[in-house]
This record gives C-alpha cells, sequence and structure tokens, in this order.
C-alpha cells in the first residue's frame, strides 16, 4: 500500500513535545511532508520546525520522528529536516493544541 502525507503526518503525531506534552503536527512544528517512491520503498522527507531556535528537544524530537515515519510498513528511507524559515509561531498550532494548552 502506498504510503500517503495524511499517513506520514498520523505517524507523526505519536511525538509528544516533552515540555509543552502537545505532538508535533498539532503544534503546527511539520512544513512539509515530500513523499518519493524509489526500488519498491517509500522515501520520506519531512521539514519541521522547532518552537524556538535553541528548543533543547530538537534532537530528541528529530530522532522519534524518523522514528516513527521510518516504522510505517514501505518506508525507506527517513529524511527529517529543521528549518527555521518560516519562523514557527502560536498560530501555526491545531485548535486542540491550543485547548491542550488553555490558549484561547
Amino acid at each position: 500500500m502506498p504510503i500517503s502525507e495524511d499517513a506520514v503526518r498520523e505517524a507523526l503525531k505519536q511525538v509528544v513535545d516533552p515540555e509543552l506534552f502537545v505532538n508535533v503536527v498539532d503544534l503546527g512544528l511539520i512544513y512539509t511532508v515530500d513523499i518519493q517512491e524509489a526500488d519498491g520503498k517509500t522515501n520520506v522527507a519531512v521539514e519541521m520546525t522547532m518552537t524556538s531556535p535553541a528548543c533543547p528537544a530538537g534532537p530528541q524530537l528529530i530522532a522519534q520522528s524518523k522514528d516513527v515515519v521510518g516504522r510505517l510498513e514501505g518506508v525507506g528511507n527517513v529524511e527529517v529536516r529543521v528549518v527555521m524559515t518560516p519562523p514557527w509561531t502560536p498560530d501555526r498550532m491545531t485548535d486542540d493544541a491550543r485547548d491542550q494548552l488553555g490558549i484561547f
């Protein structure tokens, strides 16, 4: 079964920011998901950001993101790249994340 962007984003919801206790998708940290078929496998490239340039949880979030996407059936290579442009702002969060954090 082909891997879809929705499946990748759903898997990434397992990655929870250890300081905010909200997943990276609902926080709006996932910018792009690029899917390329190659040699019978699906390579996935994810561009994500952090809530701040000096985010201490950055390495953990990157490693966990690679891990959960890599466990999807049919996935080959997984690349997770951190980008800082455009900078993250709270308006990227979903309503669920806002509710969890008490932001109205």
